[in-house]
């Protein structure tokens, strides 16, 4: 006989599951089940369960499971662990949750990732209701938030969540773990679904191509059902190795769309210390946001680690956006709205870019390539930033897509639309939304 267990029990529970199962020689399935939720589902979690055991190939077996109101995706995921924990060899596929809407949803390579929110991969609550909080992206960790001894159990909990849960809008992200480790993650994450991986500690291209070739041969039969999915990349910077690799990172594989760092990590690396100036990391962040528009892909902010004070995550986002970078990880549901308004086009930014590119279109037209706005001469690298501005603005659905019909004293409220349906103006059709 064989015994193991998977899952999260206790007081502070919720919407998850604690199953122990030990393996017998004959007898059936005994079936002990503790639920709060017993008198709505308790029927249907019964029938779950079972199917769940026959579909693993599991015959003999005593169950006893404590159940705070966990979903259907997270009963089969904390079953599963529990199995392959036993030793059982199991033989047949698993029995995977019904699609959700947002399955294998497809994503673009330049829509916007003004935030993106990191949820635990092992707390199943934390995902159900992310999509409320408006994160352009969710993260769905597998590395640091889940310790070590429960990364197995956390990957199928991340699977089944791409599989079932709707999360909108938002794009599907999942931080594997450190390489080698993490390539066999893909194998699991890529058929459920998912639209970026972040690869962290990267420190070489040789790393970001592992993971591309991985991702292509776990894609090779799940694009017959899905031809129009794919996967993409970012790469996390973590060490000085990987800073100074940064920009043969950027450009190693097509799947990248963007590059970001982890500043405490990279710290313990450098033997510096973190300071509210952040001159500690000012070339790291240089570096890695000119590997970025090196490479032609986003170039995205790290986490700020204060969750309470907003006044100085909203300082920290708008000292990224003047480096340059275009968005923030999130460690917070607060979080979020505060990321999603600093990187997001003010009114009076959008006005200005309409402006200064309506003017120059007339200077052009009468044959000159300067014009001034103002006080403020206005050259062509001054009017590709305003176009990227609009750019971003329209795809946010902060200005119609028919703005330039307009006449030049437009404002940016009058502009304001419903979110723009037509692809032609959004910036995925330009390789940097600035032409």
């Amino acid at each position: 006989m064989s015994t193991a267990s998977a899952g999260r029990r206790g007081p502070d529970v919720r919407s998850d599951l604690w199953v122990e199962l030990e393996l017998r020689s004959s007898g059936g399935v005994e079936l002990a089940i503790k639920s709060k939720v017993d008198f709505m589902y308790g029927e249907a979690n019964r029938k779950l369960v079972l199917d769940t055991l026959k579909t693993l190939g599991v015959e003999h077996a005593r169950v006893a499971i404590e159940d705070t109101g966990a979903l259907p995706f997270v009963i089969t995921a904390r079953l599963e662990a529990a199995v392959h924990r036993s030793s059982f060899i199991v033989h047949r596929s698993s029995l995977l949750p019904p699609p959700g809407p947002s399955f294998a949803r497809p994503s673009a390579r330049d829509r916007s990732r003004r935030s993106r929110l990191y949820l635990p991969g092992n707390e199943p609550r934390f995902m159900l209701n992310a999509r409320i909080h408006k994160p352009d992206a969710v993260i769905l960790d597998l590395e640091d938030s889940v310790p070590h001894e429960d990364k197995d159990a956390a990957l199928l909990v991340v699977r089944n969540a791409l599989y079932a849960l709707d999360f909108g809008d938002c794009e599907r992200m999942v931080r594997i773990n450190p390489l080698p480790a993490g390539l066999d993650e893909i194998d699991a994450l890529v058929p459920a679904g998912v639209n970026v991986i972040l690869i962290p500690k990267c420190e070489s291209a040789e790393q970001a191509r592992a993971v591309d070739a991985r991702i292509s041969s776990a894609l090779s039969s799940f694009v017959n059902r899905h031809t129009s999915f794919d996967v993409f990349l970012m790469p996390i910077v973590e060490t000085c190795e990987g800073m100074f690799k940064a920009r043969e990172i950027a450009g190693a594989s097509p799947r990248i769309v963007a590059l970001t760092y982890g500043l405490e990590d990279y710290i313990l690396d450098l033997g510096g210390v973190k300071t509210p100036a952040g001159l500690e990391s000012l070339w790291a962040r240089s570096q890695v946001v000119n590997a970025a528009k090196a490479a032609g892909v986003q170039a995205i902010d790290t986490v700020f680690a204060d969750v309470e004070d907003m006044d100085a995550l909203r300082a920290s986002c708008r000292a990224a956006k003047e480096l340059g970078y275009e968005g923030k990880g999130c460690i917070h549901p607060r979080q979020v709205e505060v990321v999603n308004e600093e990187f997001t086009p003010s009114p009076a930014e959008i006005e200005k870019a309409q402006e200064i590119v309506l003017a120059f279109r007339e200077a052009q037209a009468q044959g000159r390539n300067v014009v001034s706005v103002g006080s403020r001469m206005i050259d062509p690298p001054v009017v590709q930033r305003a176009r990227r501005i609009i750019a971003i603005a329209v795809s946010l659905g902060r200005l119609s897509v028919d703005w330039n019909e307009s006449s030049v004293t437009l404002s940016a409220a009058e502009g304001l639309g419903g979110k723009n349906e037509d692809s032609s103006a959004s910036p995925q059709n330009d390789k940097r939304a600035g032409a």
